[in-house]
């Protein structure tokens, strides 16, 4: 199978799994067991931001990763706003297992400002807003130097979104993919 489980353990990442608890945008968990893959390619990528990211003392906090297709028709079909949600008609990355949604934390395991908190659906979430904060300005640019240099590709709209370069490549796969299902 080419996704790979990401635990605290086994990668040194915080999970803080939005979809598997009702604190998301939909109010209600989508995911029924809490679980963080993602295609082997991207693994490969988030060890080295990891890496990077530990350097200057920093951990990175998972919000989400590879999202099974069902899911992504759920979230879909509560809010079908193409700007911050891929239509799954033509698949999201999230349900190829090359994107990923994450924040930085300090030392202590405090997120760092970021202006807006994960899935906030507005403008002000947009990478190169300038109107939040100066100190959240130059947090999302850290994230996104730590994640352009591990290789990942940023989405504009979304300051905590980022994927490998060329993801229609990859597969997209259903929860039947995994070994131990996420949904219901």
């Amino acid at each position: 199978m080419d996704l790979i489980e990401i635990t605290p353990a086994s990668h040194g990442v915080e999970l803080d799994l939005a979809y598997a608890t009702a604190d998301n945008f939909t109010g209600a968990p989508v995911y029924a067991r809490a679980a963080c893959y993602l295609h082997r390619a991207a693994e490969e990528k988030l060890r080295r931001a990891v890496d990077l990211a530990a350097a200057i003392g920093l951990r990175l906090r998972i919000f989400d990763a590879f999202r099974p297709a069902e899911a992504q028709w759920k979230l879909w079909h509560h809010t079908p706003d193409p700007e911050f949600l891929a239509d799954p008609r033509r698949g999201s990355p999230h349900s190829r297992g090359v994107a990923v949604d994450l924040t930085l934390v300090d030392g202590d395991g405090r997120a760092l400002e970021m202006g807006t908190p994960f899935d906030a659906f507005t403008p002000l979430s947009h990478h190169g807003n300038t109107q939040v904060a100066a100190e959240a300005q130059r947090n999302r640019l850290l994230l996104m130097g730590l994640m352009t240099a591990a290789d990942w590709d940023f989405y504009r709209c979304e300051w905590w979104h980022y994927q490998l370069f060329n993801s229609r490549r990859y597969p997209l796969w259903s929860d039947s993919a995994l070994p131990r299902p996420m949904m219901a």
